[in-house]
């Protein structure tokens, strides 16, 4: 019997005690959000893993605190399957945590709140802390930017990857392994970035220092420049670009607008990233920028409209698509060669310089 069917059928085998991370994104997850899912794991493994991909992350809600870290994102850095990263900076305060060996704990998303307060404890969902680990974190990046390298302006890149080192050192005199996301970055030559640098944690102890005299600022030009000037190397270079984006916020749209810098204010031609995948929870129809389409992203130059067809939006929650995401990137592709592109920052930006039109 003929038939106009292109899809393949959906005829998954039972599930076993055997089943693979792999078998079971490719052949189980066959419709809705389960086929978004499993799109966008083939999609990083097979097209975005390639050598010549660079690849952008930002990162927004509450991951690093769930244990994404050292789970999910320490394992994607070091394997080189993430050649940049742009965060809130609540979730590179929260990651700290763990580096310093300050616990956060399961709780309940119902517990009393007004009780948590009077025990001294912290909530964010269904995890607790203790305030004491606010106060010790706030302490110890008070006391790193004491230090006479973070005595000046500078990019949030360069203060990541300096924090990152102390963060490493901490973690291996505790003997607590790689559990830091910032460590694993400044290891492997990973920029890290943040969009908004004062609406965190590690902003307030910056701006407390400022009140001290401290001669630290965030560069945020630089910033801006710098993720536009690491896009234009890649392209520059023949290769292309993607980003995977975890939730949306002001991450998503600083790694975005890398396009529109690059075409509309410095009149450098390109025609936006050819990659695009999106895990969140955000509605298109609000009008946020947390839930607009790659389509939608297509019509300011964010885009390539050539590269529609390889961009997936997964409507699901992160901590559920990541360790899939994860899981399923090691045991199909294992790992690539790191592009250590912190190194390559002056690089870029005199590339950048050269080829833009400033009149």
């Amino acid at each position: 019997m003929s038939s106009k069917c292109k899809g393949a059928a959906i005829t998954p085998p039972a599930l076993s005690e055997n089943t693979s991370i792999r078998a079971l994104i490719d052949e189980h997850f066959g419709a809705y959000n389960a086929a978004r899912l499993r799109e966008a794991a083939q999609l990083w493994a097979r097209r975005m893993a390639e050598p010549e991909v660079t690849v952008g992350l930002t990162l927004t809600g509450a991951l690093t605190p769930a244990g994404l870290g050292p789970s999910c994102l320490v394992p994607l850095v070091k394997r080189g399957l993430v050649d940049f990263i742009i965060s809130t900076g609540a979730n590179l305060y929260h990651d700290a945590h763990f580096a310093l060996g300050l616990n956060l704990h399961r709780s309940s998303p119902h517990a009393d709140d007004c009780q948590l307060r009077a025990d001294g404890l912290v909530r964010i969902y269904d995890i607790v802390m203790d305030y004491e680990v606010l106060l010790k974190t706030d302490a110890f990046f008070r006391k790193i930017m004491e230090a006479p390298e973070f005595d000046r302006p500078m990019g949030s890149a360069e203060f990541h990857f300096l924090a990152g080192r102390y963060l490493a050192e901490r973690q291996r005199l505790l003997g607590l392994g790689e559990v830091s996301l910032l460590a694993a970055c400044a290891e492997m030559g990973v920029p890290v970035f943040t969009s908004s640098p004062g609406d965190s944690s590690i902003g307030m102890n910056a701006a407390a220092m400022a009140l001290k005299g401290s001669n630290f600022a965030w560069d945020v030009n630089r910033d801006v420049n710098e993720t536009a000037a690491l896009i234009h190397l890649a392209k520059a270079g023949g290769g292309k670009t993607g980003v995977v984006i975890l939730g949306g916020g002001s991450p998503k749209n600083f790694m975005l607008q890398t396009e529109p810098h690059l075409q509309e204010v410095l009149f450098i031609k390109d025609k936006g990233h050819d990659f695009f995948l999106q895990v969140t929870d955000a509605r298109p129809d609000t009008g946020g920028l947390s839930g607009a389409t790659p389509s939608e992203a297509v019509s300011w130059g964010k885009v390539d409209p050539e590269g529609l067809p390889n961009t997936v939006v997964c409507y699901t929650d992160t901590t559920i698509a990541l360790p899939l995401l994860t899981a399923y990137l090691l045991e199909t592709r294992g790992g690539r060669e790191p592009k250590r592109l912190y190194t390559r920052r002056e690089e870029a930006m005199e590339l950048l310089l050269r080829e833009a039109t400033l009149d």
